[in-house]
């Protein structure tokens, strides 16, 4: 871009950053009273400067690991809520909390086996949900040729839906169209894509490309499904 342009990179960055909070206050402002029946909810991992294993005693606390928990409306692909932080308890009780203040009724509510959802559903929905995770197994990747890849996945062995609060339709526990919306976030946002170096180099950066990608995927891009914008399946807005 500052090739085309012959606009300095800095300046280039600060504009991306102010409209990415701009973003971040749009979705505050619009995403509220949300009918959700079902949500799914997961986290998904990137890191800032530098990944954890890497990291000093003298680094600043916002290097290093940091997850993406997103909460979405399974009808309407509506993200509803998103928070970038640690995957910690903090983090997990922040997200529940945002994630009860933008929907009204009783929703049911999918997450996976992280363990610090169960407080967070308590404190901030009490009785008022039907929560249910989905507990995976994992087992050992595959070698190709007998020796150890470094880089393959490893294997999802089983996954165990567990009944947590309320009474949740056992049909509907299911984390399968977050993972989906994990790899939207990836293909459309580099810093998100494994063994490149387009990672982030500050968390400011980090959350103001995450609210300028949910931005635009709530309120500009047109669904393949839906044939229109979430935003506008869940009645949040009429137009583009």
């Amino acid at each position: 871009m500052e090739r085309m342009t012959g606009i300095h990179r800095d300046t280039i960055m600060r504009l991306i950053v102010r409209i990415g909070q701009v973003c971040a206050r749009l979705l505050d402002e619009r995403i509220k009273d949300v009918p959700a029946q079902r949500i799914q909810a997961d986290e998904i991992w990137t890191y800032v400067f530098k990944k954890e294993a890497r990291l000093s005693t003298d680094d600043h606390p916002d290097m290093g690991d940091q997850y993406v928990f997103v909460g979405m409306d399974a009808d309407t692909k509506l993200v509803i809520s998103h928070l970038v932080g640690k995957r910690d308890a903090t983090s997990a009780y922040y997200f529940v909390r945002d994630l009860r203040d933008r929907v009204h009724g009783r929703p049911q509510i999918t997450t996976d086996g992280f363990r610090p959802y169960l407080s967070a559903m308590e404190d901030c929905f009490g009785a008022d949900v039907d929560y249910a995770q989905l507990v995976k197994l994992y087992g050992q990747p595959k070698a190709a040729s007998g020796s150890r890849d470094w880089y393959a996945p490893v294997q999802v062995t089983a996954a165990i839906p567990m009944r947590v609060n309320g009474n949740p339709d056992a049909r509907y526990i299911s984390t399968s169209l977050i993972q989906r919306q994990n790899l939207t976030m990836r293909t459309q946002m580099r810093r998100f894509t494994r063994l490149i170096n387009a990672y982030s180099k500050k968390l400011e950066n980090l959350r103001a490309a995450v609210a300028l990608h949910f931005a635009r995927y709530n309120f500009v891009r047109i669904h393949q499904t839906l044939r229109m914008t979430p935003a506008m399946a869940a009645n949040l807005t009429d137009h583009l």
